[in-house]
């Protein structure tokens, strides 16, 4: 008996999984589908509601401004051309409504010279010593200048890459590059061990690493 293989296709990852659900929800939707954008609410309600929150560092407020990106989402869903992922586009028109609000009511800014010194290593509570420098870490991205703090949310809080964040934040790629560095710098000044903390996600092994 002659025996027929089939070749199977490579598992979609899940960037790619999301990707091809984005594009049905979004032309059913079109096509009269209203319900079906609530699969687009479930899929990246929590990365905008915490995108929000690192602009504006207040939960209430926002999970109004990620409710008031996916109104803007779905009133302008029919203008998504399609040249990128909808993601990308669903996250540059939620930074323009984030940016807008602030504008209109600013947050309470931390300078980053009074951002908390991460903690150092403890062998008796490691884990803990972790969790600690990497919080302070946190604090200390979002008290740097709007203009460098974005680019660094997208690109190692949101794990985009340089293209998605630049189209994301409407700039080109070489001036996301000289933000990120410029931001990786001012880190360093101000927290000298983060040089070697893995708590500081690697800022310096990813100048060559993910701009690559």
């Amino acid at each position: 008996m002659r025996r027929t293989f089939r070749l199977s296709s490579a598992p979609q990852t899940a960037s790619q999984r999301a990707a091809t659900e984005d594009l049905a929800d979004v032309e059913r939707v079109l096509g009269g589908n209203i319900g079906a954008f609530e699969g687009i609410v479930r899929r990246w309600q929590g990365p905008l509601v915490n995108m929000a929150w690192r602009y504006c560092r207040d939960r209430g407020r926002a999970e109004e401004l990620a409710q008031e990106a996916f109104v803007r989402a779905w009133r302008g869903l029919a203008q998504w051309r399609r040249e990128g992922s909808f993601s990308t586009w669903l996250f540059a028109l939620a930074a323009n409504v984030f940016r807008s609000d602030l504008k209109r009511i600013p947050s309470v800014d931390l300078r980053l010279e009074d951002a908390p010194e991460p903690a150092g290593p403890a062998t008796q509570h490691s884990v803990l010593a972790a969790q600690q420098s990497s919080e302070a870490v946190r604090r200390a991205v979002l008290a740097l200048p709007a203009r460098y703090r974005e680019p660094v949310i997208l690109f190692y809080f949101h794990e985009m890459d340089v293209g998605a964040a630049a189209c994301t934040l409407g700039m080109p790629e070489g001036t996301l590059k000289a933000r990120l560095s410029r931001a990786r710098a001012l880190l360093r000044s101000r927290f000298p061990q983060l040089e070697n903390e893995h708590a500081a996600m690697k800022l310096t092994e990813l100048n060559t690493g993910k701009e690559a």
